[in-house]
Formats: structure tokens, sequence, C-alpha cells
């Protein structure tokens, strides 16, 4: 008899996930790093400044793709506990 392979849900999927920040990182460090490239050869004269330009924006691919695999894993809390404070708790007398 032929075994079944059970696909676990999209959720559960590591595979599918890893593979999509994978893709993410990749895309955003590459387009980040030439928008970084194209405004460090408009703005600036010095290949320091140019270079510094290119890694700052590679930083801010490689940053914001982060964030959204980290989110993509760990997913992002339902609510957050409200405590009350002192400064915050009002119970109407003046």
């Amino acid at each position: 008899m032929a075994e079944k392979k059970q696909i676990p849900p999209p959720p559960y999927d590591l595979n599918a996930k890893w593979d999509a920040c994978i893709d993410l990182s990749l895309r955003r460090f590459v387009y980040s790093s030439f928008s970084g490239a194209v405004a460090g050869l408009l703005f600036f004269r010095s290949p320091a400044t140019r270079w510094a330009s290119v890694a700052f924006g590679a930083g801010v691919g490689i940053g914001t793709a982060y964030t959204e695999c980290s989110l993509k894993f760990d997913g992002s809390p339902s609510e957050l506990p409200h405590t009350p404070t002192s400064a915050s708790y009002h119970d109407g007398k003046e």
C-alpha cells in the first residue's frame, strides 16, 4: 500500500515560511541597496559617503525583512495585557 504524506496547514508549514523569508530578505536587500546606490550617486560626491549610502540602504532592507519574518514565525500578539496604573485610573471624582 502506498503511504499518504500529510501536508501541514499553511500556518504550521515551516518550509514555506523559510522560503518566503529568504525570498523577502534577498529582495529587500537588493532593492534597498540599489536605491541607496542611486541616492548616493545623486546626492554625494565622495566615494565613502556613496558606500555609506549603499550600506544604509542595505541595513534598512535587512531590518525590515527581519521584522516581517519575525512576525511570520512568532505572530503578533492578539491583544496586549492592560494593567491600569494610578495615572490612568479615573474614578469619576475630581
